[in-house]
């Protein structure tokens, strides 16, 4: 097995930023799946050529779906081949968020949306819905990238702790491919 993965520091950003956090994620999960073996370069420079391609038209795609199609995932493997790739990139992340295999059964926090419309908008920029607020106390999200989630978590720490004041208790969980269509399809209109 490869070596853990250690994600590179952050340059320092404007919060909220959503296209810097957007190129965050690129890097870091290039990092993460050359750290795997599971890509070719020339496959990861054709998935990382479509999401700035998804990037710049304004349409969110989450990049190990990419990878799964670049591969030759047909349709009806996408979620196996998904399933594949993305529990790889967890064997090389610390910590790794767990695979929730509910989560598309729980219920949409638009309350917390409505209050942090920016969240709202980095969850959808990065895929990674609000799976659940509980006030602004505990709140969790989810993706099929677990880099993406961790992400989108510590976007949800620093945008309730700069309003509040407070940290919250924050989850960063993996979802399965069916799950995740269901709840961006549901949280973003996609």
């Amino acid at each position: 097995m490869s070596s853990p993965y250690t994600p590179a520091t952050p340059a320092v950003r404007k919060p909220g930023d959503a296209l810097q956090l957007l190129h965050t994620c690129l890097e870091q999960t290039i990092q993460a799946l050359q750290a795997t073996g599971i890509a070719t370069e020339t496959e990861l420079a054709r998935m990382q050529a479509h999401f700035e391609r998804s990037v710049n038209q304004g349409e969110p795609l989450d990049l190990l779906e990419i990878l799964a199609r670049v591969q030759g995932a047909e349709e009806e493997h996408v979620g196996i081949e998904v399933a594949r790739i993305t529990h790889a990139v967890s064997m090389v992340i610390h910590p790794s968020p767990p695979l929730v295999p509910f989560a598309g059964k729980l219920i949409a926090p638009s309350a917390f949306y409505e209050s942090f419309d920016q969240l709202h908008h980095t969850a959808r920029a990065l895929l990674s819905p609000i799976l659940y607020a509980e006030d602004t106390d505990a709140v969790g999200t989810g993706a099929l990238n677990p880099i993406a989630a961790r992400i989108m978590a510590d976007e949800i720490l620093n945008g309730v702790n700069r309003r509040f004041g407070i940290k919250p208790f924050v989850t960063a969980v993996r979802m399965d491919y069916e799950s995740w269509s269901f709840l961006t399809r549901k949280h973003f209109g996609l």
